[in-house]
């Protein structure tokens, strides 16, 4: 086999463990990532803590609103009782009984709204939470699935790279340097020669060049100095 081949196929093995790399390194950076996880928990807790809010002022106007049922009671029962005598004094007492009913019935309209946010709330979260231990069920699962799917890919690489070796075994250091610089600097390093072209610059080769390459040994482009393969 000629060493422009011994290198494509070592080539093909490095890319092919580029590859894999690259697979594994984004399934590492998902394993034990719940970011996602926590904004969902962070904006569940921020709505039952708004749910406590509203439940807080909810029971603020009710208790406001039985204060003022005490006093209108209590005013009431002073206006009827007979004991006033002095009209003045009656009318500034009914006076305060409708200001303090209109007091209630303001509270009384802001208790339904609010009551009626309590529960809009509370089915929200309700629903938020059953949304939520769905999301941590699937992301346990998907943890799983990553795991399994990385030691797959440890195993698949520890294979490669044992081809890699067994690839280099072949091919001499001074030759296994040239691949390596071409690599570093090139990203290609070996391209095939098709109708005569370099693939890596798609420049038509001499005649000489192309018939050096042809003998499989190691010839690199006059145009761009990688190392070229005939198939």
């Amino acid at each position: 086999m000629g060493v422009a081949k011994e290198l494509y196929q070592l080539q093909e093995v490095d890319l092919e463990i580029e590859a894999e790399e690259r697979a594994l390194n984004g399934m590492l950076s998902q394993l034990g990532d719940d970011s996602l996880l926590t904004q969902a928990r962070n904006k569940l807790a921020a709505a039952e803590r708004q749910l406590e809010e509203l439940k807080r002022h909810q029971h603020e106007v009710e208790w406001e609103i039985d204060d003022l049922v005490s006093k209108i009671t209590a005013l009431e029962e002073e206006l009827y009782s007979g004991r006033i005598k002095n009209p003045k004094e009656l009318s500034s007492l009914q006076h305060e009984v409708e200001i303090l009913k209109g007091k209630r019935g303001q509270l009384e309209n802001e208790a339904l709204e609010v009551m009626e946010q309590v529960e809009t709330a509370g089915a929200s979260i309700a629903s938020g939470r059953r949304e939520l231990e769905a999301q941590e069920a699937e992301w346990q699962r998907r943890q799983q699935q990553l795991s399994a799917e990385i030691e797959s890919l440890k195993g698949k690489l520890a294979n490669l790279k044992q081809k890699r070796e067994r690839c280099l075994a072949g091919i001499s250091p001074q030759v296994v340097e040239v691949y390596e610089r071409l690599r570093k600097h090139k990203g290609q390093a070996v391209v095939k020669v098709e109708r005569g072209i370099c693939r890596g610059c798609r420049i038509s080769l001499p005649f000489g060049e192309l018939q050096q390459a042809r003998s499989g040994n190691l010839v690199q482009c006059s145009s761009c100095g990688r190392i070229l393969f005939l198939p």
